[in-house]
């Protein structure tokens, strides 16, 4: 028999649930009745065009962002109900790896690492030290601890950022864009880095990103997110072999589809004072 899809209800115990989920900023909705389930030990993969939310799903997820209507569960417990103190638990249980990196611009490799477990953590200063040299040894950058954010390549600050996310050692690791702006050797490395720490770690990924070949190489189920509700989702094969027209334009990253080029506007005429408007 084979086992439940991803988003269905029946998925073994899974790890983050989006039930219904409509949100937005102000009065612009982005996520429309979206359902969304995140199994246990896999690398979910967000892709879709820019602007779609998949960002949105990251910060709902962080309770960063509320939504307007439905629940969004973690571990089975809706985020809306904890306090503050029950929040910082939970993301606690969170790494994030934001994109770009977002290190401390003065503080070293090591600092930069050490900050979580300082923060949220009562561990001396000797096991400090050796926890943030295994998990630079873990990014392959133990020799770099003593140099700025500013001494070291944007590959390698990604990997600093990403030794940081695991420094609490979470549950749950997002990514947003991890491999913007890297060369075709970091943006492998990068790769190679999610999908290892992820079997090693026996941890749950949610990989936003836009880059289709080094993404379907790592994700166990992708997620096409577009125009405030998700269109598409399967294994990375079943996403080359779709026939649905926004998932090929993506995938293929074909100019002319069902994507849309204008961002919502009132009518030219309007604007343009044509057909019997003076200006």
């Amino acid at each position: 028999m084979s086992s439940p899809p991803v988003d269905s209800p029946d998925a073994p115990n899974p790890l983050i649930e989006l039930r219904n989920v409509t949100c937005g900023y102000g009065d612009r909705v982005v996520l429309e009745n979206v359902n969304l389930t995140v199994p246990r030990g896999k690398v979910l993969a967000l892709m879709g065009t820019s602007g779609g939310g998949k960002t949105t799903v990251l910060r709902l997820v962080g309770r960063l962002l509320a939504p307007m209507s439905g629940q969004v569960m973690f571990d089975g417990v809706d985020l809306a109900t904890l306090d503050t103190d029950g929040l910082y638990a939970a993301r606690r249980r969170m790494g994030m790896l934001f994109q770009f990196g977002a290190l401390f611009t003065d503080l070293s490799v090591f600092d930069n690492v050490a900050f979580p477990l300082r923060e949220h953590t009562n561990l001396s200063e000797a096991m400090v030290h050796d926890l943030v040299l295994m998990k630079l040894n873990a990014v392959g950058l133990r020799g770099a601890r003593d140099l700025l954010p500013s001494q070291v390549s944007g590959g390698m600050a990604r990997r600093v950022a990403l030794a940081r996310a695991i420094a609490l050692d979470p549950e749950l690791i997002m990514y947003d864009e991890p491999f913007a702006g890297l060369d075709p050797i970091s943006m492998s490395v990068a790769a190679t880095l999610i999908r290892d720490l992820n079997r090693a770690l026996g941890i749950t990924s949610i990989v936003v990103s836009h880059d289709v070949d080094e993404t379907f190489l790592i994700a166990d189920h992708v997620v096409f997110v577009a125009n405030g509700r998700i269109v598409a989702q399967g294994s990375p094969e079943e996403m080359r072999a779709s026939t649905d027209p926004l998932v090929q334009q993506f995938v293929g990253g074909q100019p002319d589809g069902p994507v849309r080029f204008h961002y919502p506007a009132a009518p030219l005429e309007q604007d343009f004072g044509v057909g019997g408007g003076a200006r």
